[in-house]
């Protein structure tokens, strides 16, 4: 993890893939269990990654199952958390070797993911109905203030003025995954604020210099947001997401996208969006871009039906990325599908397209 003042890291996207495959790296020594998760999901999205870790990381596997076989037959106490202990005893019933690397494909605009590690997580908070976008930070929960949570971390440091803490994401979904936490003990709810709105956006303009894929994603409560701790997700990739796509009105063009989708290349102009927005408990997702942002109002989870192949619509969803955990669904998935599903989480009275 790099000081304060290191911020090399973000001198290029090459010097963020080094630092981020060297982060993994030292994580694996620690030979922690979680730790092994969140290394073994990570390399197993990149799969040059996992070429160069796959050894060590079957040697892990078979030295953790092990281990816990003989506190299992003991009837030991174990200190890993039962969410870490369910993903690693799937992992085991299949086999190592049985384990995928993430797949993706085109489906028309759409892209799709087979990401099977992921599929083993438990899904948190983010499958709960939700009636409201704002609720209080709890302690007890899932959060980023956890001791366990401070190995996660890529990087912590001081950021135009303010502490920021980046985590791995444990199951990634976009290259080079992090989960970025403002003010991380002022322990904020997930509740957009004015103040980080104009940070991230002038972050992301900033890092554009060096890093000129990065895009940073938010779900509101009640969009999918899987822990209640403020957090934002960071990435970086060559190729625009769908919704970037200049075929769609809210970039100029003629088609309609399936969810409403509001297109902001002015900070004060967008923030004034999103107030409004809260002010209506009305769920969102937001993708900032260089210099522009990308607002798409919907229904809250819980009141609208999914398509069977889908556990959530999250800002990646509803910027066009979909995640399947079976290769059947993988396979069959078309266009139309996706659009349809997407078309489910309009607010209602927005122009269907």
């Amino acid at each position: 993890m790099s000081g304060a003042s290191d911020m090399a890291l973000f001198a290029s996207t090459a010097a963020f893939r080094r630092g981020f495959e060297q982060g993994l790296e030292r994580l694996l020594q620690a030979d922690a269990l979680n730790l092994f998760i969140l290394v073994a999901a990570n390399a197993e999205f990149h799969a040059a990654l996992f070429g160069s870790l796959r050894e060590r990381l079957q040697q892990h596997c078979q030295a953790h199952a092990e281990r816990l076989r003989e506190a299992f037959v003991r009837g030991g106490r174990l200190a890993e958390a039962d969410d870490d202990l369910l993903v690693f005893l799937k992992i085991v019933s299949i086999g190592f070797d049985a384990l995928a690397l993430t797949e993706q494909r085109r489906a028309g605009v759409w892209e799709v993911q087979f990401n099977h590690l992921r599929s083993f997580r438990p899904l948190r908070s983010a499958q709960r109905p939700m009636s409201t976008i704002r609720a209080p930070f709890d302690a007890q929960d899932f959060n980023f203030n956890k001791p366990f949570m401070q190995r996660e971390a890529l990087w912590s440091g001081e950021w135009q003025g303010r502490r920021v803490d980046l985590y791995y994401n444990k199951y990634p979904f976009v290259d080079l995954h992090c989960l970025l936490v403002p003010q991380r003990e002022d322990a904020l709810a997930q509740f957009h604020r004015q103040e980080m709105h104009a940070f991230i956006w002038q972050q992301v303009q900033q890092l554009a210099a060096t890093m000129p894929g990065i895009r940073v994603g938010y779900n509101a409560l009640g969009a999918y947001a899987s822990v209640n701790h403020l957090h934002y997700h960071l990435f970086v990739r060559e190729a625009p997401l769908a919704v970037e796509l200049g075929g769609w009105q809210h970039n100029g063009g003629a088609e309609a996208y399936p969810v409403d989708c509001h297109c902001f290349d002015s900070i004060d102009t967008a923030w004034q969006f999103i107030e409004h927005l809260q002010a209506a408990d009305e769920a969102y997702n937001l993708l900032y871009t260089p210099g522009r942002l990308y607002c798409m109002p919907r229904r809250k989870q819980g009141a609208f039906s999914l398509a069977p192949w889908s556990s959530g619509l999250s800002w990646y969803e509803m910027a066009g990325g979909i995640i399947t955990f079976n290769r059947q669904d993988y396979t069959v998935l078309t266009e139309a599908c996706i659009s349809t599903a997407l078309t489910a989480a309009r607010l209602p009275g927005a122009p269907i397209p």
